[in-house]
Order: structure tokens, then C-alpha cells, then sequence
């Protein structure tokens, strides 16, 4: 030791020993370190309002179903008798058993918010029959998925056949499981109820065992299907537990194929499954949050900021056709019935609040606001209930509702969710101060500093509020107010106990009040809201009109609602109704922005507006401009074209080619799929082995080197012919259609330099033309088919 070379190495180590021994000093500590929280459901409660009635309205329909029904498919796996039949719809169609994970979230959070017995009740019978059937499987599982037993002993042993949404033919099974997973999270967690963490944790351990033996290319492979929140759910076992061994599956599990991007800070979303990927991002942020991980933190934010400001339209929701749409191009999405999709706001509004928490910056609650109004609020039909899967902002289109005993589609599972939660951002706290984030009608109640918040306020019919404390001794600490984004500079003003409050923020920061506070002290707030127009984040001449946080439309009639209140059918979430010419929609005629001028509020209505002459043609100057969360039972108009006078006459004619082309296909097309896409894929059973998939937003394709099929329907019994729409590849390609299980033709595709996809139409015979038609397609000697695109069946 006396060689300097020797001392000098040896400091070097002790340093970079020093240095590891930090880092893994703040991983183990990051989580108890002082930050900001947000208030337990319990503590909240909310105040006579449009949130409240939504909150009723929920709860209504949470009590409507029968939880037996729900359990049904756990028990079938458990090999138990069954106490009633299975719900139908997705239910007993490939996700049997999700529901029921969403529903024990459901009553949990609706527990909370409250303290109805009935919630608790059914959330203890709930988590105790599915410990009954976890402890009949004896290994730790319990779930509802189809032969689930034979499937998980299939990923055990590293054989994986999957895509977006299958896995081994099984319809995405680890977002499935991910359901439960989160419903026994959350209901030890924010229900209260032990036994779920008993069955969680065996659960939990279970599925470690199932994976144990995959290696990593296997683990990758596995997340290429649609696995929901899987390592969000393993951050908070860890959270719980403190075991490590948690935290390193919840990492294992995170998909790198979406992870490494946004580490780059690289947009590779556009093409992408939408609501597969938040929940990923909701665990990358929440891994990040424990552990201190700079790097997953800012590939979290980055996400944030790109779907927040360059893919979601003004309500707040994101993708069409539940897909990422171009962020430079916005049609596809204005000329479809399947607009963004709700469980990918309730996902946004999961990862906005993470984030927030952990560095609460005003512009993540600016979102969350606005995504809260619109499209969460907007979501639920506020007197009979039921639950909106898409909300299109095609041109005088509409929405359907879900019914308790009918519909089980993904959104109805966030949908029983989302509006018993309203409680959990209104406020949050730090160990000493209050942050006041949203202006909602409700009470406060922080109980281990002795302090009562309420907030008086009729928001957003009017635009004040009114805070008034009640404290059980005086208090120094902040309270931090929003000052939103869409209050103009210096616009904003408190007044406590009646004096003016010198303020010097600008919109969308915090307003921070510090004093020594007491009992009685009132704080008046006043935020004047004005109305704008918003482009599309493409910047198009599409505007949506915004008063204040709220999107405001217009109802253009109540003509051809088809399935308004969808039944059990494949595809009743789908607004199928006639899609009405975008050529014969209300237009904006302006030489400038000049029409935001005759856009005037109603003299004695509340957020109501007229339009004026600001609208072409003139039958449509008589719509009124009304909170989008308050349409519903109708057509509706949310984006407006904008052109001048002299753009009109060849605009329109432009349009109406354009849409005679798509509408004349359309009303011919009995049903189609589009290949390669998640949705139409898993509502016409698709089923295959050895295959492939690819391409982009609208133009994705599967591939298969073994065999592919889909049920396409077919009700009235009037197709006649069958369209294919194959790629072109360089070299010449043969496989077979085979149709009800009887060989149809041996297709022959020649070489073509030609990449573009190709239609083929072949004639049906009679004795084809049933209700229910299975297509298959059949590669030979495991030669590829090459590209398919999409199967259409149509009248003569």
C-alpha cells in the first residue's frame, strides 16, 4: 500500500463504491421521500353538480350487474359450479373475465368516494369468491380466461404464437389478467379490503413462476400483444411489499420495443395500437417514480407531451380506429365513426396524474381538466347510464351507449371506473401544503392537520369560486390555486376575506398563498372565460369552439341513431349509423378568423351560443353552441370546416366526389375487416397460426405462412360477391380461399414491380351466401401469402 499507483487505485475504488452506494441508497429511499400526494378518495366528497349526478348515475349501473354473472367465467376455470350464467358480449367471446377485474376497481373507488355499504359489500363477496377459486386452482391463479390453464402452461414452456392481440390464439390474456391484477391493487389499496392483498400477492408470485424460465427475446416477444399495465402492477407490488423481487419483474416486463424510442426522445407512434401503449408508459413513469430513474422518467413525459399536444383533438381524446393517426394529418380521423376512444383518456388521465405528482407543473392539470370535461364527463349518458366507447368527430355523426346487461366492451370496464374517481385530483397535498387544481364543487377533509376545505362553486356555469377553511387551531402553510391556461394574464383575482390578493403569476402556473391561516377564512376566486377557436393539432382548416376548459358543439338532429343504446352484438360499441355526406355539413364562411365574432352567448342561458350568420348554408344559422358533456341523443357538429367565399363552391364540389366514392362503397359493403388492426380483427374471431403482421395507418395487412380465418357477417343473406385486397410482390404467390370449411378458389398472384395493393372480386354462390361466413386462408408449402390487407363482402 505504500505504492502511490496502489493509493491511488484504491481512493478510485472507494469513490466508485461511493458512488454505487448513493445510487442504490436513493433507489431504496426515493419512495419515502417527501413529495406531493393526492388525497384519498375518502376524504373527498363532492358538492351538488353535473360530477356528482355522473357519480349517482355510475353507481346505478354498478349496482345493475350481477356480480355472480362476473365471476362466472373465474369459476368455470376453477372447475367450481356456477352460481349464475355468464354475461354474454365480450364476456363470453375470448375477454371473458375482464369486467370483473374492472368491477372490483369500480366498487372500491365508488366505496371510497361514498361510503356506500351496498359497494363495500359486493366488493368483499367479490374478492372472497375469488379467493375460493384461487384456492381451488392451488398454484396462485385465479382468472377468467378462456382454457386458462392450458394457455399459461403454454408460456411456461416458451411457446409463443402472438401479435397486437393475440397470444397463442387467445384474445390479449395478459391485458385480461391485468384487469384483476388492478382491481385486487385497488381494492386493498383504496377499498380497504386485506384479503385482496392476500390473493394478489399469491397471484402475483404466480405469474413470476409462469415467466420465470423465459428469457429475455421470449419475455419481449410475450409484450408484443396488448398486456395492459403488467409492470405498472409490479411497481406497486413492490411499493406494498418492499420486495425487490417485484421491482425487477415490473422491469423485466416493461416493453423495450416502445420504451427504447421515447428514451431517445423519438416519435414512433404514429401506426401504433393507441391504448396499448399508455399503460406501458403509466409503468415506465411509475418504475421511474420509485426508483429515480431520470431517463424512464423523461421518456414518460416526452410521451406525455406528444399525445397531449400533437395527437388529441380538443376534447381530449387521441387515435381513430383506436390507432395513432399521422401528426400532420387529422382526416382520417374527421372522416371516421371511430373516433378516439375512451379508456385511452382514462389511461392519459392515469399517466397525467403520475406525473403531476411528481413534479406538479400547472400544464399537466390544464389536461387533465380539459380531458375530465369533455370526453370523461362526456362519456357516461347522464340520466340512463351506459358508457361511450368511440366519440367521432366526423361532421354531424353521434355516439352509442352501452346497457348494463347487454354491453362488455373494454370502455365500459374504464367506464364504471371513471366517474367514481372524480374526487382523486381536486386536491393534493404535500406534508404541510394544499394545492387547489380544479374548480369542482366539493369538500376537502385533511384530517391529520385538522383542516376542512370547501369549495363552493357553480364552475363552469359561472366562473368564480369560493374556498372557505375550517381549522381546528390557526395554521401557517401555502395553498397553491391553478391559475389555468385558459384565464388571460393578470385576468385572474383572489380576494381573501374580502381584500384583493396581490398576484404576479401568469395562466397555467400556481398562484401560491402563504399566511398564517384560521377558521372562517374565505378565499374568493374569479376567473373570467373566454371563448376561442382551435385548429386541429395538424393545423387544418377544422376549428372547435372553447369556452373557458369546455369544448362546446352543436346538435344538428336526431335522424337514423342507429343502435343509440347498443345491444349485445359484436360490433354494437360502433356508431353504424348512415354516415351523413361531409360536403352537406355546416361551414365556417370567413376571409379571416372574423366568425369567432358572431359566436354570442345566449342572454339568460347558461354556456349556451348562438352562431349567427357565421354558418353556410343558412339552414344551419339557427344552431346553438351548447357544452359538448351535455349533448347527447343526437347528431352533433364538435369541428367546423373554415374556407372564404371564393374556396366554396370548389371545396364542396372536392368533397362531394371525394365522399360519393367512399359512400357509394360503403352502402354496398355488407361487413368488412381490415387486417392487421386489433378491433376489427378480435370482433370477426380471428384465429391463425405462423403468421405475420405490418404495414401502416390504414394500409396494415397480416401475412401468414400456415393459415389465417375471420367470421364475417352476413345477416340478410345478401352478398354476392367477395373482395380481397391483396399486396404486390416481386414474385409470384399462390395459397387458397377456403369458405364454411369447402375449398372457394386457389389463388394464383403473379410477380409485379408495383407495390400498391390490389383489389379482387369473386362472385359468391348461393350456397356461400349464409349468415355467418368463415373465410380462411391457407399458405402453401409454408410458402407466404403475402400481404392481405382487408376482406369485404358485398351486394350485387
Amino acid at each position: 500500500m505504500n505504492n502511490p499507483m496502489s493509493i491511488k487505485h484504491f481512493s478510485l475504488f472507494l469513490f466508485f463504491i461511493s458512488i454505487l452506494t448513493t445510487s442504490y441508497a436513493q433507489q431504496e429511499t426515493s419512495s419515502a421521500t417527501p413529495k406531493l400526494q393526492s388525497f384519498p378518495l375518502q376524504a373527498v366528497r363532492l358538492q351538488a353538480g353535473p360530477f356528482l349526478n355522473a357519480q349517482q348515475v355510475d353507481m346505478k349501473y354498478i349496482i345493475a350487474l350481477n356480480p355472480d354473472r362476473l365471476l362466472a367465467p373465474y369459476r368455470i376455470d376453477a372447475g367450481l359450479p356456477l352460481k349464475a350464467e355468464r354475461y354474454g358480449n365480450w364476456e363470453n367471446s375470448g375477454l371473458d373475465g375482464h369486467i370483473g377485474g374492472h368491477y372490483l376497481s369500480a366498487l372500491a373507488l365508488m366505496y371510497a368516494s361514498t361510503n356506500n355499504p351496498e359497494m363495500q359489500k359486493r366488493l368483499n363477496y367479490m374478492v372472497s369468491e375469488l379467493a375460493l377459486c384461487q384456492e381451488k386452482n392451488g398454484d396462485g391463479y385465479v382468472g377468467g380466461i378462456p382454457q386458462g390453464k392450458v394457455f399459461w402452461s403454454r408460456i411456461a414452456k416458451g411457446d409463443l404464437d402472438g401479435s397486437g392481440f393475440g397470444l397463442n390464439n387467445t384474445w390479449v390474456p395478459l391485458y385480461n389478467i391485468h384487469k384483476l391484477f388492478a382491481g385486487l391493487y385497488d381494492a386493498y389499496t383504496v377499498g380497504g379490503n386485506k384479503q385482496a392483498l392476500t390473493v394478489l400477492v399469491k397471484l402475483g408470485d404466480w405469474f413470476a413462476g409462469t415467466i420465470q424460465n423465459l428469457n429475455e427475446v421470449q419475455i419481449q416477444k410475450m409484450l408484443q400483444t396488448e398486456h395492459g399495465g403488467m409492470n405498472e402492477v409490479y411497481a406497486e407490488l413492490y411499493e406494498i411489499t418492499k420486495e425487490k423481487k417485484y421491482l425487477e419483474i415490473a422491469q423485466k416486463i416493461s416493453h423495450r420495443a416502445i420504451l427504447n424510442p421515447l428514451l431517445a426522445q423519438k416519435d414512433a407512434l404514429t401506426g401504433l395500437h393507441a391504448n396499448t401503449q399508455i399503460p406501458k408508459v403509466i409503468g415506465f413513469q411509475r418504475i421511474a417514480s420509485l426508483t429515480n430513474n431520470q431517463d424512464w422518467a423523461n421518456a414518460a413525459n416526452f410521451f406525455w407531451e406528444n399525445v397531449s399536444s400533437k395527437r388529441s383533438v380538443s376534447f381530449g381524446g387521441n387515435s381513430f380506429r383506436e390507432h395513432f393517426n399521422p401528426i400532420n394529418d387529422f382526416t382520417p380521423m374527421l372522416e371516421s365513426n371511430q373516433g378516439p376512444e375512451t379508456c385511452n383518456s382514462y389511461n392519459m388521465l392515469k399517466l397525467t396524474k403520475s406525473l403531476f405528482l411528481s413534479e406538479p407543473k400547472a400544464n399537466y392539470i390544464d389536461f387533465y381538466e380539459r380531458t375530465l370535461y369533455n370526453h370523461i364527463l362526456s362519456s357516461q349518458h347522464p340520466t340512463k347510464g351506459g358508457f361511450v366507447y368511440f366519440t367521432p368527430i366526423r361532421p354531424r355523426h353521434y355516439r352509442v351507449y352501452s346497457q348494463p346487461q347487454e354491453g362488455f366492451w373494454c370502455c365500459v370496464g374504464s367506464g364504471l371506473e371513471n366517474h367514481g374517481k372524480y374526487g382523486e385530483m381536486i386536491y393534493a397535498h404535500t406534508d404541510k401544503d394544499l394545492y387547489v387544481n380544479l374548480f369542482m364543487a366539493s369538500t376537502v377533509n385533511w384530517k391529520e392537520k385538522g383542516i376542512v376545505l370547501t369549495q363552493n362553486t357553480q364552475f363552469p356555469n359561472t366562473s368564480n369560486s369560493e374556498i372557505i377553511l375550517k381549522l381546528t387551531k390557526p395554521q401557517t402553510f401555502t395553498l397553491y390555486v391553478r391559475y389555468p391556461k385558459w384565464v388571460k394574464e393578470n385576468a385572474f383575482q383572489v380576494k381573501i376575506n374580502g381584500k384583493s390578493f396581490v398576484l404576479n403569476e401568469k395562466p397555467s402556473s400556481f398562484i401560491t398563498i402563504n399566511r398564517t391561516w384560521k377558521s372562517g377564512d374565505k378565499v374568493s376566486l374569479v376567473f373570467p372565460m373566454e371563448t376561442i377557436a382551435e385548429t386541429l393539432p395538424d393545423g387544418s382548416s377544422w376549428v372547435s369552439f372553447v369556452h373557458g376548459p369546455i369544448v362546446l358543439a352543436a346538435k344538428t338532429d336526431t335522424t337514423d341513431l342507429k343502435g343509440l343504446f347498443a345491444n349485445d352484438s359484436r360490433m354494437g360499441h360502433e356508431a353504424s349509423g348512415k354516415l351523413y355526406p361531409l360536403d352537406e355539413a355546416p361551414i365556417l364562411v370567413s376571409n379571416s378568423n372574423e366568425y369567432l365574432s358572431k359566436i354570442q352567448p345566449i342572454k339568460n342561458t347558461a354556456l349556451q351560443f348562438s352562431m349567427g350568420d357565421a354558418l353556410y348554408p343558412s339552414k344551419y344559422q339557427s344552431l346553438t353552441l351548447i357544452p359538448f358533456y351535455q349533448l347527447h341523443d343526437a347528431r352533433y357538429m364538435m369541428y367546423f370546416p373554415v374556407m372564404n367565399q371564393e374556396q366554396l363552391a370548389g371545396k364542396i364540389q372536392e368533397m362531394k366526389e371525394k365522399e360519393q366514392l367512399k359512400l357509394a362503397l360503403e352502402q354496398k359493403t355488407i361487413d368488412q375487416i381490415a387486417l392487421g388492426e386489433q378491433q376489427p380483427e378480435a370482433d370477426h374471431h380471428f384465429q391463425g397460426n405462423q403468421s405475420n403482421t405490418g404495414g401502416e395507418l390504414g394500409a396494415f395487412w397480416r401475412s401468414t405462412i400456415d393459415w389465417i380465418s375471420y367470421d364475417l357477417r352476413n345477416i340478410e343473406q345478401t352478398a354476392k360477391k367477395l373482395r380481397v385486397t391483396v399486396g404486390n410482390e416481386n414474385k409470384v404467390r399462390e395459397f387458397d380461399i377456403v369458405i364454411n370449411g369447402e375449398l372457394f378458389k386457389t389463388i394464383q398472384l403473379e410477380a409485379k414491380k408495383s407495390r400498391k395493393p390490389s383489389d379482387i372480386d369473386y362472385e359468391l354462390p348461393q350456397a356461400l351466401n349464409t349468415k355467418a361466413i368463415n373465410i380462411k386462408f391457407v399458405a402453401k408449402n409454408k410458402q407466404s401469402t403475402g400481404a392481405i390487407y382487408s376482406i369485404r363482402l358485398l351486394k350485387e
